[in-house]
């Protein structure tokens, strides 16, 4: 609903913090050498987002400290940003070293193709992100009001348009990086300017009304989830030369239990610009939602809740109106999946990609899979890069004929290449962080879901489906981080111990799920699903995905124009 200009609502307390904070400085660099508490101000908090940084705390260990008198166990995670998932092997030993010296010793891949850094205490906050800078990668906009870390396919075995999608992903990345110099101030101890001087010719003084994702998708492969975007790119080649894209706008799956005015929604795709016109048309996008975000209530600001407020026409001409040229016809494509391509692949360069198995992206050492040392052993010797993708998977990209062998004899020693043994389930899940760090999370979701696939697998088995690509994905709350409601099993926590299970989404990412039962115990979980699985062994149709086969089967109904709403989902 668009609001009464006679009678505005006040702004969020956000935008305030925002307007006062000098251009994201606020009063960081005090709160930073404050030693008498391991937190850092309310009002730092929230400008520390846009540095990059979530002040959280250990979680298990809330109750013990409050019953002895103790102040939380702050710490604080750190998201590099990483445009289109790739870097190089001098980076990943960086980063590597960092998370062992100042972390957990385990790194996380995210679901944006970023790096995560858990446990980081307060005190040695400003080394890790100077750390960060000397491997020459930054935390800026990675979390915040802005354009978060850019999206784009990692896959480069597909097609000869990759290496120009990537490069378009970096470009835009660049151009909507915000142009303060507060992160080299706080962090770098890099000079200071006058008010005079500073300004944010794209973002303004108040940056976005939330956050704003941008990611390239390069069919037929929908790995990055376009839809799932504020703006989306979809490349449009012939003949191996990329010509443009296909414009996708308003994707986003947070929403909050209980508020039916929130909801996921699927991105419109709205047109076609020439490759040149990438960055311009990725600017006009985002100042349309700067301007008309609603800017009062920070659950209704998403673009989002912009365009069905306003309508998908509107925003056309208003952007239109802001380019000063018209978007072209939609061109035609296809997206046949969301996943990744595991294993040994080769590229159109002739040089070979491995893509590993990464469980929830979450890399650490245990007895059974050294991950970690291995990868950095890798790292030592590989002249390639690496590629996060989408997935929280990982690709070993261009390795050379001769150095394949070396690469192949380190992923057998660290126990690094996919054993026969796991599922298609398994292989195509993803899970959020949840606890104990996430404050947000009502239940258990990295830590839970392995647990989980490893009893529905013995269903699996049973059925004969050890191959079958289903998508899982779990969340421990419905801010959506995993995206959740695009799995063709979806669950989101509810509360300790209990989740929303979802259903019937597609397989290529173009279709929500719906809710199938809410707050199920998580020991009830494979009863739930058991049946379902069976019947689809046994009478799914030739080709037919399980998403599909939930609703053919009744178990839901197909979620409609994109989005799910509550009174739809409770139906």
């Amino acid at each position: 609903m668009i609001s009464d200009n006679a009678n505005p609502p006040s702004l969020s307390k956000v935008e305030g913090i925002k307007e006062t904070s000098n251009y994201l400085r606020g009063t960081l660099i005090a709160s930073l050498e404050d030693r008498s508490t391991g937190a850092i101000s309310d009002d730092d908090t929230t400008v520390s987002k846009f540095h990059g940084i979530y002040q959280q705390d250990n979680r298990d260990q809330r109750i013990e400290r409050k019953r002895s008198g103790a102040e939380k166990a702050f710490i604080f995670m750190i998201r590099i940003r990483v445009p289109g998932g790739v870097c190089t092997p001098e980076q990943w030993l960086k980063i590597d070293a960092l998370a062992d010296q100042y972390g957990s010793h385990t790194l996380k891949l995210t679901t944006r193709q970023a790096f995560q850094l858990h446990f980081i205490t307060k005190e040695v906050l400003k080394t890790t992100m100077q750390g960060i800078n000397d491997a020459v990668m930054d935390c800026i906009a990675a979390c915040g009001d802005v354009n978060r870390n850019v999206m784009a396919n990692p896959n480069p075995w597909q097609s000869a348009l990759h290496g120009p999608v990537l490069d378009d992903a970096r470009a835009v990345s660049a151009h909507l990086t915000p142009s303060t110099r507060a992160y080299h101030e706080v962090w770098l101890d890099g000079e200071k300017i006058s008010n005079d001087d500073e300004e944010e010719p794209i973002y303004g003084k108040t940056y976005l009304p939330r956050k704003f994702k941008t990611g390239f998708a390069v069919p037929p492969s929908n790995d990055i989830d376009v839809y799932t975007q504020d703006l989306g790119f979809i490349a449009i080649g012939e003949d191996g030369k990329l010509l443009g894209y296909n414009l996708s706008v308003g994707g986003g799956l947070g929403m909050s239990h209980g508020d039916t005015k929130t909801y996921p929604r699927l991105a419109n795709v709205i047109g076609y610009l020439p490759r040149e016109k990438v960055v311009e048309v990725a600017e006009k996008v985002l100042t349309v939602q700067r301007d008309f975000g609603d800017r009062t209530n920070r659950k209704h600001a998403r673009l989002k809740y912009t365009i069905e407020d306003r309508g998908v026409d509107w925003f056309k001409n208003e952007l239109e109106s802001r380019l000063g040229w018209k978007l072209g016809e939609t061109r035609p494509f296809e997206f046949t999946s969301s996943g990744d391509r595991y294993g040994w692949t080769k590229g159109t360069d002739g040089h070979w990609h491995y893509t590993l198995f990464i469980q929830n992206g979450r890399l650490r050492d245990t007895e059974e899979q050294p991950a970690k040392t291995g990868l950095r052993e890798i790292a030592k010797i590989h002249t390639g890069d690496f590629r996060l993708t989408a997935n929280q998977n990982l690709i070993i990209g261009g390795v050379t004929e001769e150095q394949k062998p070396h690469i192949e004899a380190l992923l057998a020693q660290y126990k690094l290449d996919i054993p026969e043994h796991i599922t298609g389930l398994r292989l195509s899940s993803m899970a959020c962080v949840a606890l104990p760090t996430c404050g947000l999370a009502l239940a258990e979701s990295e830590r839970y879901l392995p647990q989980l696939i490893s009893e529905l697998d013995q269903v699996i088995e049973e059925c004969g489906l050890r191959e079958s690509e289903i998508v899982i994905r779990m969340t421990g709350c419905p801010n959506g981080c995993a995206r959740p409601y695009l799995g063709e099993i979806g669950f989101v926590g509810r509360a300790p111990g209990k989740y929303n299970i979802y259903l019937g989404a597609a397989f290529d990412g173009s279709r929500l799920n719906k809710l199938y039962k809410p707050s199920v115990k998580s020991e009830e979980i494979v009863n739930e699903l058991a049946p379902i699985i069976r019947r689809y062994a046994t009478e799914r149709q030739e080709g037919e995905r399980f998403g599909d086969f939930t609703i053919r089967a009744g178990y839901v109904k197909a979620t409609t124009e994109g989005r799910l709403f509550h009174e739809e989902i409770m139906s």
